[in-house]
């Protein structure tokens, strides 16, 4: 019997990765409350239970005190009693007999069943507990075991976790017994074992999707940047690649669209948007808002605000249902956008040039009160600066003046000349003609009467050559070939 019990822990050890120790602990435990309700020990230190984990077999001792006057015979022991089995026994020593029972009955059986069966469950939910720990933020697969209007709940194969209402996608269905992806969102330890809670609307469920769909991605070529997702509407995704021979986006993207196909059908149908990540903000702001196409993109580092200004005819496009493009954008880069058409942009701008005007034109003052202390400081000098300024000041006015009279050689420049026709070319003007080539010369005859003469031109008009164009018609034509001859 008892070598049977010893291969039984053995195998739970093999089957459900229980250790071995714990369960032989957990056997004395069971024995000792056993011993304790049958036979009245008054606590568990008054007994010591021994279990051989070769042989299997159980022996029980009870403990007990050396005292002077014995109150309580299950404790305690008199000192005479203890030397009468022991010469070297003194007061305060432990004194051990072993009254193992030659049966436990049926109530002490049981006893020692259910604290077996209850450090079996423990040590399956510490391990339960240590294992689902460490793999928060992790993708598992699940089957769907019961759905209601509160929440669903999951087997994941050693433990049934729980998919709250607020983390399922909205209008997803969870039918009986249907496999599904599911992100662990949370793992807790309560009186019940570990309660592992799982999502399906969080970005890391579709970071991870895309890490299984994608190789690029598992070799680390390339990588996922950022995140921005509302479940079950539309996502925004932003992949980079160090390689510049390889486009993350196609890569993400697939033969035909069949990578992210298959994100999309295990999320179900959900739209998604992938973007290149760009190291430059402003063209990674210009990005992240596609499909719109983005004209310019201004930063203001202070208040972390980008104005950007699109197309008047995708201003629509840019914000989005609802402004859902902007604010995925939003989140996706980190910062706040601002929108605007480029009408908008325009008005915009009209309102600001006044008041940059404004603020160029006020500077104007503290310069000129800088040069009046200027002046001041110099005033303030001694006699001898004021003395040395009169002096100079005739010798600087006569350099001035020669200087104005005869200019240097190198500041002179000659001038060559230009004729009209020239100076037509280069500016690309047409010299006017004069008024007898528009209008042609008038002769006065002697008389005084004006005679207008028609405009000359120096073009002669072509005569008219005439074309045969149907060969009938050449008896009818006299060439006049006798008359050369």
């Amino acid at each position: 019997m008892n070598l049977e019990l010893i291969g039984a822990l053995t195998e739970l050890e093999r089957e459900r990765g229980i250790s071995k120790e714990l369960l032989l602990e957990a056997i004395e435990t069971a024995i000792i409350s056993a011993y304790k309700k049958n036979y009245g020990a008054s606590s568990s230190e008054s007994a010591r239970v021994e279990l051989n984990d070769k042989t299997g077999e159980i022996h029980v001792y009870s403990r007990r005190v050396v005292v002077e006057e014995v109150e309580d015979e299950t404790t305690e022991i008199s000192l005479e009693e203890a030397q009468a089995l022991d010469a070297n026994y003194t007061l305060n020593d432990i004194v051990e007999q072993e009254v193992t029972p030659a049966d436990f009955g049926r109530i002490a059986a049981q006893t020692a069943k259910q604290v077996v069966i209850q450090k079996i469950r423990e040590a399956e939910r510490s391990i339960v507990y240590d294992v689902y720990s460490n793999r928060e933020g992790d993708v598992v697969t699940g089957t769907v075991q019961r759905a209601d209007q509160r929440q669903v709940l999951v087997d994941l194969g050693d433990v049934e976790a729980v998919l709250p209402l607020s983390e399922q996608i909205p209008g997803e269905r969870y039918e009986h017994h249907a496999k599904m992806r599911f992100y662990i969102n949370e793992v807790r330890q309560s009186s019940k074992g570990p309660q592992v809670f799982l999502s399906r609307t969080h970005p890391g469920l579709l970071r991870a999707l895309f890490e299984f769909e994608v190789p690029e991605i598992q070799s680390g070529e390339v990588e996922i940047k950022a995140v921005a997702r509302e479940a079950g509407n539309r996502s925004k995704i932003a992949v980079y690649s160090r390689d510049p021979n390889i486009d993350p986006v196609g890569a993400c993207v697939g033969a035909r669209g069949s990578r992210v196909q298959a994100v999309v059908a295990e999320l179900g149908s959900e739209r998604i948007d992938i973007v290149e990540w760009r190291s430059d903000l402003e063209e990674f702001i210009k990005n992240a808002l596609s499909p719109a196409k983005v004209l310019y993109a201004l930063i203001d580092e202070e208040e972390k605000v980008a104005h950007t200004v699109v197309p008047d005819d995708q201003l629509s496009l840019a914000i989005g249902k609802e402004g859902q493009n902007a604010r995925l954008a939003a989140r996706l880069t980190g910062w706040r956008i601002d929108i605007k058409s480029e009408e908008q942009a325009a008005d915009l701008l009209e309102e600001l040039l006044p008041r940059a005007k404004e603020v160029e034109a006020e500077p104007a003052e503290p310069e000129a009160e800088e040069l009046d202390l200027e002046v001041e400081t110099e005033e303030d000098r001694g006699l001898e600066t004021e003395v040395s300024a009169d002096a100079s000041e005739p010798e600087a006015e006569a350099e001035e003046a020669e200087a104005k009279a005869e200019p240097q050689e190198e500041d002179r420049q000659v001038v060559p000349e230009i004729s009209e026709e020239e100076l037509a070319s280069l500016t690309n003007v047409i010299k006017r003609k004069s008024w007898q080539e528009r209008f042609g010369a008038i002769e006065i005859d002697t008389d005084g009467t004006p005679v207008k003469e028609k405009q000359e031109t120096g073009k002669q008009k072509k005569k008219k050559e005439k074309v045969i164009t149907d060969l009938s018609q050449l008896d009818s034509i006299k060439f006049n070939f006798d008359d050369e001859e």
